[in-house]
């Protein structure tokens, strides 16, 4: 719905090893994290093994699959939440960063059940040293 708004310009980071950026909801609503199906972050065409990827909201951290279970834990249109992954970035340089988000929206009920919506951005940014 608002895909061009889902990375936060001017967020990526690094430590060396592991890369994260902030996103935003592509969504008018509030949304339980157990509606955060999936997500990818891929620096200059290199996608961080599924593994590795991190969702962190209200100051907490979780694997992809924890969020299943997380009906307490709500992400907000006016909130920002840092997706990381293993992934290397040089500090100072510029990349293109492309995020992609799974969600599905739970009060939304159609035909082949509830609705799930892909959502894609890129930008391209210089990293920073966390």
């Amino acid at each position: 719905m608002i895909p061009d708004r889902i990375i936060e310009a001017g967020t990526l980071s690094t430590d060396g090893s592991r890369t994260s950026v902030e996103v935003r909801i592509p969504w008018y609503r509030a949304l339980p994290g157990s509606c955060i199906d999936d997500a990818a972050l891929t620096v200059d065409g290199v996608t961080a093994p599924a593994e590795s990827v991190r969702w962190e909201m209200n100051g907490r951290t979780y694997a992809l699959p924890e969020l299943v279970e997380r009906t307490d834990e709500w992400w907000f249109p006016l909130d920002s939440a840092v997706l990381s992954g293993d992934l290397p970035a040089n500090p100072g340089t510029r990349h293109e960063v492309t995020v992609e988000l799974k969600l599905y929206i739970p009060y939304i009920v159609t035909d082949h059940g509830v609705l799930r919506i892909e959502e894609r951005d890129s930008k391209t940014m210089e990293v920073r040293q966390r």
